[in-house]
C-alpha cells in the first residue's frame, strides 16, 4: 500500500526544486496509493495533479486546491462523484476507468462553473440507458463528454427528455447498488476465509531473515569436508508451490470490481514478500590451509549491496540489509582473507585461511597461567630456604674515626712565574741589530 508523504511529493516535484509550497503541477501516478491525504494543505498553490492508476477508493481532501484547474483520477476505485464544490477553478475532469455506478452524483459539479471537460467512460454508469442525455441535462457548462463535443440541438433534446430520463437513471442505480452490496459481503467473506487459511500456513516467529543451525554445522563438518544448505529439497518444494499458486491465482476469473483489484494489490505484495523470503544457498568447504565459503547470490545483485565481514571465528555477510551469519569451524585470518563474485553465476565466494594453532577456549589459558604461577611461587621458596644470611663478630666490631675519614694536606704557595724582562731601547746594553725582525 502507497501512501502520499511529503517525501514522496518532493521526489516528484524535481521540476520545481523540490519546493512544494508553491508547485503547480504534480504527478503520482501509479503509486499504488489507496487514500487522497494531505496535498490540500502542502500544495495549495496547484493547477495539475496527476493520480491516474492507483488504488484510491473515494474523492476527498482536494476541495482547499481552488487553483486546481485539472484533475486525473482515471484507472481508480472511485464509486461516487463528491467533495470537489471548492474546486473553483476545475476546467477538466477525468474518472475514466473507475466504478461510479451513482450517475446522479454528478449532480455536485454544478458548483464547478468553469467545468468543460468530463470523462466518465469505463464506468458502469456509462452503460446505462440514457446516459449521456442525463449528463448533457444535469451539466449545462460542459462542452466536452467523453471526448465528443456536445452539439447545442444534442443539449436541447436532453432537456426536453430530462423528466422522463431521470427516473430510469434511478432504477438502474438502484439494480447497481444491489450488485455491489452482494459483491462487497462476498469479497468480505472471501477475505476472511484467505486470511485465517494463511494464519494456519505461517510459521510463528518467523521475521525474513536467514537462519543456520550453528550446532547441525559444525557436527557435520567434522565429518564432511563439504555442506550444503539445510533442507534444499523442501525448499525446491516451497518454491514450486509458491509457483502453482501463483499461476492458479492470475489464470482464475474474476469480476472488476474494486475489491479485485486490491487482492491483486495483496497477491503481488505477498509474492514480493516471498521473494525476500527466499533463503540462498551456501556451502563450506573446511581443508587443511583455508575454509571456503561458497555463497549463491543471485546473479544481476549489484555488488553494491553486498557487505562482507570475517572475523576470526566467523564470517558475516549483509545482502540487500538482510545478514548471513556462518560460524567456523576453525579460527582464520580476517586480514588475509578474499571475497571475489563470479562472473558467470554471481555467486560470492570467500576464501578464509586459517590460523597455524587454534585458540580452543579460556580455560586452558587460564591454567598455564596457573601453573606459571605457581612454579615461580616454587622457585622463590627454594632460594628462601638455601639463602645466606651475612653474621658481623662482634668482638671485631668497631666505630669507624670520623675525624681521620679526610686528611689535612698542608697547603703549598704556589710560585709565581718571573716574568721575562724585556730590554728596552733606553738599555746601554742594548744593540739594534737591523738583520733582527721586530718583535710582535
Amino acid at each position: 500500500m502507497g501512501w502520499i508523504t511529503e517525501d514522496l511529493i518532493r521526489r516528484n516535484a524535481e521540476h520545481n526544486d523540490c519546493v512544494i509550497f508553491s508547485l503547480e503541477e504534480l504527478s503520482l501516478h501509479q503509486q499504488e496509493i489507496e487514500r487522497l491525504e494531505h496535498i490540500d494543505k502542502w500544495c495549495r498553490d496547484l493547477k495539475i495533479l496527476y493520480l491516474q492508476n492507483n488504488l484510491i477508493g473515494k474523492i476527498e481532501n482536494v476541495s482547499k486546491l481552488k487553483k486546481l484547474e485539472y484533475l486525473n483520477l482515471a484507472l481508480n476505485n472511485i464509486e461516487k462523484i463528491e467533495n470537489l464544490e471548492g474546486c473553483e477553478e476545475l476546467a477538466k475532469l477525468d474518472l475514466t476507468v473507475n466504478f461510479i455506478g451513482e450517475l446522479s452524483s454528478i449532480k455536485t459539479l454544478k458548483h464547478n462553473i468553469h467545468l468543460k471537460e468530463l470523462f466518465l467512460m469505463g464506468n458502469p454508469c456509462a452503460f446505462f440507458d440514457h446516459y449521456r442525455e442525463f449528463v448533457v441535462a444535469t451539466l449545462p457548462q460542459l462542452k466536452w463528454l467523453d471526448g465528443k463535443e456536445i452539439e447545442p440541438s444534442e443539449r436541447i433534446k436532453a432537456l426536453q427528455e430530462y423528466s422522463v430520463i431521470e427516473p430510469q437513471i434511478r432504477e438502474q442505480e438502484k439494480d447497481h447498488c444491489l450488485k455491489r452490496a452482494k459483491l462487497k459481503e462476498e469479497a468480505q467473506r472471501k477475505h476472511q476465509e484467505e486470511d485465517k487459511n494463511e494464519d494456519k500456513r505461517s510459521n510463528a516467529g518467523f521475521d525474513g531473515r536467514w537462519y543456520t543451525d550453528i550446532n547441525a554445522t559444525l557436527s557435520s563438518l567434522e565429518s564432511k569436508d563439504h555442506l550444503q544448505a539445510p533442507d534444499t529439497e523442501e525448499h525446491n518444494t516451497k518454491k514450486l508451490d509458491n509457483s502453482e499458486d501463483d499461476l492458479e491465482f492470475w489464470n482464475k476469473p474474476c469480476l472488476f470490481t474494486p475489491e479485485s483489484r486490491l487482492e491483486t494489490l495483496r497477491h503481488m505484495e505477498k509474492q514480493r514478500k516471498n521473494q525476500e523470503k527466499l533463503r540462498i544457498d551456501f556451502s563450506l568447504k573446511d581443508n587443511e590451509k583455508q575454509i571456503i565459503l561458497d555463497l549463491a547470490v543471485y546473479r544481476y545483485m549489484d555488488t553494491s549491496l553486498i557487505n562482507v565481514d570475517v572475523q576470526p571465528t566467523y564470517v558475516r555477510v549483509m545482502i540487500k540489509g538482510k545478514p548471513f551469519q556462518l560460524v567456523l569451524p576453525a579460527e582464520v585470518k580476517p586480514d588475509s582473507s578474499s571475497a571475489k563474485r563470479s562472473q558467470t553465476t554471481g555467486h560470492l565466494v570467500i576464501c578464509m585461511p586459517k590460523v597455524g594453532e587454534v585458540i580452543t577456549g579460556g580455560q586452558r589459558a587460564f591454567t598455564s597461567v596457573k601453573s606459571t604461577l605457581d612454579r615461580s611461587r616454587e622457585h622463590i621458596n627454594t632460594r628462601s630456604k638455601h639463602m645466606e644470611k651475612l653474621e658481623v663478630d662482634p668482638s671485631k666490631h668497631s666505630f669507624p674515626d670520623v675525624t681521620n675519614i679526610v686528611q689535612e694536606k698542608k697547603h703549598t704557595p704556589r710560585r709565581r712565574p718571573e716574568p721575562k724582562i724585556i730590554p728596552s731601547e733606553e738599555d746601554p746594553t742594548f744593540e739594534d741589530n737591523p738583520e733582527v725582525p721586530p718583535l710582535i
